[in-house]
């Protein structure tokens, strides 16, 4: 799958999210990348990878003070660790579905534990 193609799944994933989740996205942008980068992988157990890694301070912790002209947070969605892991198109389109969500909800102060418990 080229760049271009994975762009495109990445932004239908974004346009399809509910409009008020949309809305209340503030000061987020959100990239492809091709690889996280190594610090981001040091403290995985041998065998995980990162899908996507939201950069940023939560909404549930940001005050007027704290985070006022804050640069925008930052939600990277890595191309190769979801391509190398999901050969199938429609697979990979899931997946990057399940991903783009994912890191919405750390934006939100939602945790990986609260997002299993979820199914997510």
């Amino acid at each position: 799958m080229d760049y271009a193609e994975f762009e495109r799944l990445v932004a239908e994933a974004l346009d399809a999210l509910p409009p008020d989740i949309a809305e209340a996205m503030e000061n987020v942008d959100v990239l492809v990348e091709e690889e996280p980068a190594p610090e981001y992988l040091a403290d995985l157990d041998p065998g995980e990878t990162l899908f996507g890694l939201y950069h940023g301070v939560p909404l549930t912790e940001r005050g007027p003070s704290s985070y006022f002209g804050a640069m925008p947070d930052r939600i990277s969605i890595y191309k190769g660790p979801l391509t190398r892991a999901f050969r199938d198109p429609n697979d990979i389109r899931d997946e990057v579905r399940i991903t783009v969500v994912h890191e919405i909800a750390h934006h939100f102060g939602i945790s990986d534990e609260r997002l299993d418990e979820l199914g997510w």
